[in-house]
């Protein structure tokens, strides 16, 4: 302790190291300042530095990634686009199968609404050809009734109309109608001797069957011929080798 000298104030004691202390606070505050003048980019801890690290090791991966999806991404539409332009021509073949099975269908029916009004008219007319062929069987088809009589029936003709049935051709149940019947030897089978009424038919379609007389072979006659085949055979036979054996 120092004594007090009279007349003048006490001075505080000072610390040994106070001087060192001062100037420790005074380097922190220069750095503190030189901290704050410096950009924020060039001051750098090593967290922050991993975390730059992280972050251009993402944004490099993010641009990898967005490269192969910039070219994968005009391959997937160009198989989106081939997808959907089979599938369209698809349709359209199956749209033009439909229409074409459709334009048949219709040019069919057409063409037997066609034929099925023609056959209702020309059977209207049949009992005036019918008084027609008359007529020039008896000979009255003459002067300008002729001339009437074939253009009506060129007109029918025109419109299709045929005649058939005639005398010496085989009966058939689907085109003859039989209204006589009668047997006759000079006939081997059922045949249509006398037309009575010709019948007409349109293409296929019969408008009215022939109405004829038939004549069947009378029985016996087959069995009758086979034996006088027989005998006469036999008799040549005979002929050639010189008479019947004698016992």
């Amino acid at each position: 302790m120092t004594e007090e000298t009279a007349g003048f104030p006490k001075e505080p004691d000072v610390p040994a190291d106070a001087g060192e202390r001062a100037a420790a606070a005074d380097q922190a505050a220069s750095d503190k300042e030189a901290a704050a003048e410096a950009p924020a980019g060039d001051t750098q801890t090593p967290d922050s530095a991993g975390d730059a690290s992280a972050r251009d090791t993402d944004s490099t991966e993010g641009e990898g990634r967005q490269g192969e999806a910039e070219q994968a991404g005009p391959a997937a539409e160009l198989e989106a686009a081939r997808a959907a332009l089979n599938e369209r021509t698809q349709d359209l073949q199956r749209l033009q199968a439909e229409f074409q099975n459709y334009r048949r269908r219709v040019e069919r029916d057409r063409a037997a609404v066609k034929e099925i009004a023609v056959a209702n008219l020309l059977a209207e007319l049949l009992p005036v050809l019918d008084d027609i062929g008359r007529a020039r069987d008896h000979g009255e088809l003459v002067g300008g009734f002729k001339s009437v009589a074939e253009s009506l029936e060129m007109v029918a003709a025109k419109m299709g109309l045929m005649q058939f049935g005639k005398e010496g051709e085989p009966f058939d149940p689907t085109v003859h109608e039989a209204l006589m019947h009668s047997y006759s030897p000079d006939v081997t089978e059922t045949t249509c001797v006398q037309i009575l009424q010709p019948g007409y038919r349109i293409g296929e379609r019969t408008i009215r069957p022939a109405r004829v007389g038939v004549a069947e072979p009378q029985p016996g006659a087959a069995g009758g011929k086979a034996e006088g085949e027989g005998s006469g055979e036999t008799q040549a036979a005979e002929e050639e080798s010189g008479g019947p054996d004698e016992a």
